[in-house]
């Protein structure tokens, strides 16, 4: 390759990074810096500076919210959640979430009954405003929906405050979470809610 050859070869891959790195700036809203500053100012830049493993601001992987299905027999039921064990992955969350829920007493249940609810978490980890029910099975009685609405809140109230790491709480905090509740038990009393 000639000379010029190879200086155009470096000025079209100089072209490229720099049309990158203004693509970068746009999306992020940050302008390059260096790792010794105090904090991070690219999404993939921690400061070596910072007390503790950082974590840095990706966008989030799973999309605009995060989905889970409780079934009801599950081995762990109705436990509270350890202040003294900071959760600091999704799996973590989940696994509380899903240790919380206590299905209501067979004889008030109904077989088969499903009831989703969206909240978000704060970045202390309380849940911010009210859940919002945003499925339920149809055709079920509405004293059946409240003895899942209230076994639900309770379930909820059991988990929170999630103690939530510092990475973990800047990384869920306002993110909308979905979680379906199922009622898979077989031997369910429903002649009452027919």
């Amino acid at each position: 390759m000639t000379r010029f050859g190879r200086y155009a070869v470096l000025g079209a891959v100089a072209c490229a990074c720099a049309a990158m790195g203004g693509r970068a700036q746009a999306q992020f809203g940050t302008v390059p810096c260096s790792v010794l500053d105090y904090r991070p100012c690219a999404p993939t830049v921690c400061s070596p500076l910072d007390g503790e493993p950082c974590m840095p601001q990706y966008p989030f992987p799973l999309g605009q919210n995060l989905q889970l299905t409780v079934n009801s027999t599950g081995e762990t039921q109705g436990e509270r959640v350890d202040p003294d064990h900071p959760v600091d992955t999704i799996r973590a969350l989940f696994a509380a979430l899903r240790a919380c829920w206590q299905p209501p007493e067979e004889d008030r249940a109904r077989q088969g009954m499903q009831m989703s609810v969206r909240f978000a978490f704060n970045r202390a980890g309380g849940i911010i405003g009210e859940p919002r029910v945003t499925y339920m099975t149809p055709g079920v009685a509405d004293a059946t929906r409240q003895v899942y609405r209230r076994a639900i809140t309770e379930a909820l109230e059991r988990c929170t405050p999630i103690p939530f790491s510092r990475g973990m709480a800047g990384a869920i905090a306002g993110r909308p979470i979905a979680i379906r509740f199922v009622d898979n038990r077989k031997h369910v009393a429903q002649e009452q809610h027919r």
